[in-house]
């Protein structure tokens, strides 16, 4: 015997109604990585693209190593290599879990503080010295990359 068309809709309600539930209720992870600086202001880079002034932060997707460039005006700059390792709960097989199963978000925050050191110019006689060793060098036909 069919079921009237009501309690078919009814049905029918409940039972999308409880498969949206079911996705939005589904996790997520959130990763993202600060860099903060002492003294703040300094313009950071991750993997050459800018991402601000610190303190900076940006979300990534992938763990692995990454690079950090830190460049304030009167501080020496910083390249920095940092390596992320991925959480227990991304490990293969876990990660669908917590990528898509899991009931709530779940977030893995990376924090790289760095304390800039002040740049320091060289004594003027060193810069003579060199000066004056560049240009017998040039007057002898050999050419040298300046020191950085």
């Amino acid at each position: 015997m069919p079921m009237p068309a009501s309690r078919l809709d009814r049905r029918l309600f409940l039972v999308v109604a409880v498969s949206c539930c079911c996705v939005a209720a589904t996790g997520c992870v959130r990763r993202r990585m600060t860099v903060r600086t002492n003294p703040p202001g300094a313009m950071v880079s991750v993997d050459n693209q800018v991402i601000g002034a610190s303190p900076a932060a940006t979300p990534f997707v992938f763990y692995g190593t990454r690079e950090f460039r830190i460049e304030a005006d009167g501080y020496r700059t910083e390249t920095i290599r940092r390596r992320f390792n991925p959480p227990w709960y991304q490990w293969p097989g876990i990660d669908f879990v917590a990528e898509t199963l899991w009931p709530g978000e779940i977030r893995d925050e990376r924090i790289i503080d760095v304390t800039l050191v002040p740049k320091t110019l060289p004594a003027s006689e060193e810069i003579i010295a060199r000066a004056d060793g560049l240009r017998q060098q040039s007057n002898s036909g050999m050419v040298t990359a300046p020191r950085q």
